[in-house]
């Protein structure tokens, strides 16, 4: 069935057929018909961060970033739910067209830009949601916030998600808002790290529960700064560590239409960047903290590859637009089967 519409799908501009699908889950879920779409996998627990995860393939942020449609992606049988990036005040994003597959390799190119409604918005729409599963709540700073003062817009959405999400995620790793890689270098995160620590405990006092804090991080990265990130997580005690987030490289996709668009390139060619770097990470790491895979899952081999590599959980979500919600059920099936 997803076969065909996806067929149907393709034939749309790609930012028209993200929202007419958003749209489409939430009729399902409201009339009660979203088994018709996806079979639930079996319960597969896995437990990290405090957090009990019914299964170990979640949906990685980006897709509903608004958390306009929390309900009808959880029907679709996903172990978490990750929603955002969220920004403290609305913003628009880059000019469109933003969004662009290639499927002869099975990827996406977007500089989507941290389009959004703001945090307020997307609480609001957490509220009035249904889902009682784990929720991460993925964060962000405005594009027009100087790269100097990112931490205040980091700890204004902290602040006010802290209470409704399971998780919360940092994300300093998309290409698509300038200069926000700079936060990976060592001085600059290291003071956000100390600031979104302190931040954590205090919200856990006044709310009287711990939220785990996880950072989100790009594949393209030199071994010594991946070794430097994990020193930092660790020194933090960070949560937990997601990745990666998409890359900037076009290796094999130059020739192929749109294939030479700006922004992050996701799907199938950054499989391999991101479980080296998951890879590295668990070496650096030693089980100090969990880290979730996510890059390039088209496949349940492709979820046990991340599993393998050194991931306790795996999101998806280019792999979700080509292979469709078969996907969640399949590579459960796989990481059951290791």
């Amino acid at each position: 069935m997803y076969r065909l519409l996806r067929s149907a799908l393709f034939r749309l501009d790609p930012e028209t057929a993200h929202h007419l699908t958003l749209k489409s889950l939430n009729f399902l879920y409201s009339s009660g018909l979203s088994s018709i779409v996806t079979r639930h996998p079996p319960d597969i627990p896995h437990t990290l961060m405090g957090l009990a995860f019914p299964n170990p393939v979640g949906l990685a942020a980006g897709l509903d970033k608004n958390g306009d449609c929390i309900d009808g992606l959880a029907a679709l049988g996903f172990g978490f739910i990750e929603i955002g990036t969220v920004t403290p005040l609305p913003q628009s994003g880059n000019p469109k067209p933003r969004l662009f597959r290639l499927p002869q390799a099975d990827a996406i190119i977007n500089r989507m830009g941290f389009n959004n409604d703001g945090v307020d918005k997307l609480v609001e729409n957490v509220r009035r949601a249904d889902y009682r599963g784990i929720l991460g709540i993925n964060i962000g700073k405005n594009a027009a916030t100087p790269i100097e003062k990112a931490s205040e817009d980091y700890l204004i959405c902290l602040r006010k998600v802290y209470a409704h999400a399971s998780y919360i995620t940092v994300n300093i790793s998309s290409p698509n808002t300038k200069n926000l890689r700079q936060l990976q270098g060592e001085d600059a995160l290291n003071d956000l790290l100390a600031k979104l620590k302190a931040e954590q405990q205090l919200l856990a006092d006044k709310h009287g529960k711990y939220v785990p804090v996880a950072l989100k991080i790009a594949p393209d990265m030199e071994t010594g700064q991946v070794a430097q990130i994990a020193r930092l997580l660790m020194h933090h005690h960070i949560d937990g560590v997601i990745a990666t987030n998409t890359t900037l490289s076009r290796e094999g996709v130059e020739s192929l239409p749109h294939g030479t668009e700006s922004g992050g390139l996701s799907g199938a060619p950054v499989r391999d960047k991101s479980t080296a770097v998951i890879r590295q990470l668990a070496a650096e790491l030693q089980g100090a903290l969990p880290i979730i895979g996510v890059g390039g899952i088209l496949s349940g081999a492709d979820a046990v590859e991340k599993i393998m590599a050194g991931a306790s959980l795996v999101q998806v979500y280019s792999g979700l637009i080509y292979r469709g919600p078969a996907l969640v059920t399949e590579s459960c099936a796989a990481i059951r089967a290791i």
